[in-house]
């Protein structure tokens, strides 16, 4: 019988850990005083990958991220262990607030050439933030979180953050409603959040996620 191969591109958002490829970090922070950023890879199987990766703008474009990864193509071995570096190659980038990119990496694992079998092969593309931060900016988003302003907004909430950081939301709490699909408010704007049912509480919390991909404590303010 003929080997046949199908590939299935799986997009992930929760976890930077893929069958066979472990991506050591949850987001990458770009600081702009130096020369490249670094993310390990390692694959704990007896497996061999091939691991692709590139970077995109927020609104998905590949050409116009300021990046350049290397090595953008290369195979990882079973048990072994790589790493990628990205560097700014240009762009017209705020220095007084961090820039949002999306780091792609996707892994392909080896194939049996045995024709009398059939093969699954799955390639696996996991999605990470590339935050760039100026060296305009000093600090860290969880030492400023509690600057983040809230009110309300028909049925929906809204935070207005008046910070240089990306603000990457964990849980959002109005009195005991967790607001579902939390997502992240940018530097200097405004993130609207849809509460089904409407608000009751007059108390938001929030935790966020910080720059090493851990959930800060929580913070509460009053919904004005």
């Amino acid at each position: 019988m003929r080997k046949s191969i199908f590939i299935a591109s799986l997009l992930v958002m929760t976890t930077a850990a893929h069958a066979g490829v472990i991506i050591e970090g949850t987001r990458l922070i770009y600081q702009g005083d130096k020369k490249e950023a670094s993310l390990g890879l390692s694959n704990p199987d007896n497996l061999d990958y091939l691991v692709q990766s590139w970077v995109e703008s927020a609104d998905n474009a590949r050409d116009n991220a300021p990046f350049l990864i290397t090595p953008p193509l290369f195979r990882l071995d079973g048990k072994q262990e790589n790493v990628l570096r990205v560097v700014r190659t240009g762009g017209n980038l705020p220095t007084d607030r961090e820039s949002l990119y999306w780091l792609n990496i996707k892994s392909i694992p080896s194939t049996n050439h045995d024709e009398s079998s059939n093969t699954l092969q799955i390639a696996i593309k996991t999605r990470i933030k590339l935050i760039y931060r100026p060296t305009g900016i000093s600090g860290k988003p969880d030492e400023v979180a509690d600057k983040l302003r809230w009110h309300k907004q028909g049925n929906n909430l809204v935070v207005t953050n008046p910070t240089p950081f990306y603000m990457n939301f964990q849980a959002i709490t109005v009195g005991s409603k967790h607001i579902d699909k939390v997502t992240w408010v940018a530097p200097e704007s405004d993130a609207h959040f849809a509460v089904p049912g409407g608000i009751t509480g007059s108390t938001v919390s929030w935790k966020i996620i910080n720059d090493y991909g851990a959930v800060s404590h929580a913070w509460s303010a009053p919904l004005q």
